[in-house]
């Protein structure tokens, strides 16, 4: 650690990687020899036409996209998207289907259901209260398209394949693991990711979507609910989260060139999580709560045996300069989120803590 800073475990808004903080720290008053700072800059000028056009063009390296394909910048989130996606692919007779795997996906389907649209639950995974995820699926077959969370992180869940629909497009909730592996694109009709878990600050969310899709979707909505509006106007039809795509774009230069792209970014994370869950399965205290199978790469949720002694793991780990381990306050118990941007150097530190805490309390 550098600066007084700790071990970040949190959950999001979370970890940043270091060399980013401080490109923005070291350009932040004097953007590209601007004379002003990033957060000054107009989103009508070059300087940040380069920003968001490079974002863009990374994306697109990254994830192997090709021209069916816009890149997009939002604001509102990813719960936005719950609303936006039923709002612009479904009409009066059409259906989708979803699948349930946790908080996120229950959320997104509410939205469907305030709008009065049409939908089936094909799997559900509450009848073991999440704790994993659902297989050999039984699809509708005539859904306008398939949603599904890629990784839940309040329960600690993860698709480690993504499911074949018969090529119905499948829309993916990947806040908390966008760009954490390679990805088959032709799967997906849309992805949308918060930032603010494995790609950078909150209040921007990144939008993937195929140009078929986008063609397709509803056009009598309000100009701002329209997927079209972002896409024909390269995401500035009102001025964007200029410093969060800043971010994000940094983000996406550290995994192309330190990181050395997605197939080594996701041989890192299943490193990182390997040494965590291989640590927590000899433990004689702490217990995942997640069915080995589903276990995820970027939330490791894990229980003590009583409330108390979570308290005093969570309360002594924050004393020691690890933060963020506490649970989901609607689930309890402990959290270590690992995304992109935790270090080796953290899961090691936090595996010999949580080793000297088992020792004190055995």
């Amino acid at each position: 650690m550098t600066d007084k800073r700790i071990f970040n475990f949190n959950a999001g808004p979370a970890a940043l990687p270091l060399p980013v903080l401080e490109e923005i720290r070291s350009s932040f008053l004097n953007f590209n020899q601007s004379g002003m700072s990033i957060t000054e800059i107009s989103h009508r000028s070059s300087y940040f036409d380069d920003v968001i056009n490079d974002a863009i063009d990374r994306t697109k390296r990254l994830l192997k996209l090709d021209n069916r394909f816009h890149v997009l910048f939002l604001q509102g989130g990813a719960s936005f998207q719950f609303a936006m996606i039923p709002m612009n692919f479904l009409s009066e007779n059409d259906k989708a289907d979803y699948i349930n795997t946790g908080t996120w996906s229950t959320k997104a389907i509410k939205e469907a259901q305030i709008q009065k649209k049409k939908y089936h639950v094909v799997a559900s995974s509450e009848d073991k209260d999440f704790s994993y995820i659902p297989k050999n699926i039984k699809f509708s077959g005539n859904a306008k398209y398939v949603h599904m969370t890629s990784n839940n992180t309040i329960k600690g869940t993860q698709f480690h394949e993504f499911p074949d629909t018969n090529k119905v497009p499948i829309i993916c909730d990947m806040s908390s693991d966008i760009c954490s592996r390679p990805l088959d694109m032709d799967k997906f009709g849309l992805i949308y990711a918060g930032a603010q878990k494995n790609l950078g600050p909150s209040g921007t969310c990144m939008v993937i979507i195929r140009k078929d899709m986008l063609d397709a979707a509803n056009t009598d909505l309000p100009t701002m609910l329209r997927y079209s509006t972002y896409a024909y106007k390269n995401s500035m039809y009102n001025t964007p989260p200029c410093f969060g795509i800043y971010t994000i774009n940094l983000v996406l230069k550290w995994i192309e060139q330190e990181m050395g792209g997605l197939e080594k970014m996701e041989q890192y994370n299943i490193k990182k999580a390997g040494l965590l869950y291989d640590f927590i399965d000899t433990s004689s205290i702490y217990k995942t709560t997640v069915e080995k199978s589903s276990r995820s790469l970027m939330n490791v949720t894990f229980r003590l045996p009583s409330n108390e002694l979570e308290k005093q793991f969570i309360a002594k780990a924050t004393e020691k300069g690890f933060g963020g381990l506490k649970g989901h306050k609607s689930v309890g118990g402990c959290r270590a989120s690992i995304y992109n941007a935790a270090t080796m150097e953290s899961i090691t530190a936090l595996i010999e803590f949580m080793e000297s805490f088992e020792k004190e309390n055995t």
